[in-house]
């Protein structure tokens, strides 16, 4: 079994090995080709309470705090920027929309490897780890679905942004 770790050890431990799930995630993730993601899957399909995006306005004022967020496409070498629209055209669209399930499959896959923390934590590390996991996941997965809402919506009005 584990020897007894002390707190800056448990701290490092959790640490390091969030970084590896994050790398492996994202690594997982970009071998999925984006033609792939051209649908939704019962997990990323947009619901008729996010309403287009409005959902995500009005209740969680997501326009005014997305933008805080950092844009994970743009570290990674084969990545997809999503801070800004490059183009307006429904072939970049089409990327752009896939681009967002993969962002969204990326952060619902940082939930599965939860249970390992519970290896080395006590009950209040395994909280924290729960607390972090939603904290630098859940904003992401919102604004994915958000920004895939609203270009849906243009998509399927034929209109130019």
């Amino acid at each position: 079994m584990w020897p007894e770790l002390g707190t800056t050890a448990v701290i490092i431990l959790d640490a390091v090995v969030w970084l590896l799930l994050h790398a492996l995630a994202v690594t997982f993730a970009m071998r999925i080709p984006w033609q792939r993601l051209n649908k939704d899957g019962p997990l990323t399909r947009i619901r008729p309470f996010e309403q287009d995006g409005r959902w995500y306005e009005r209740w969680l004022k997501i326009h005014i705090w997305k933008d805080f967020l950092p844009d994970g496409g743009s570290w990674v070498k084969a990545g997809f920027a999503k801070r800004k629209l490059q183009a307006r055209n429904r072939d970049y669209l089409q990327r752009f929309v896939a681009e967002t399930r993969r962002g969204e499959l990326t952060h619902w896959i940082l939930f599965l490897p939860l249970p390992i923390f519970i290896g080395w934590n006590n009950a209040l590390g395994m909280l924290l780890m729960v607390i972090y996991c939603f904290i630098a996941n859940i904003p992401c997965i919102l604004v994915q679905r958000y920004n895939r809402a609203r270009l849906l919506k243009v998509m399927s009005r034929g209109r130019r942004l």
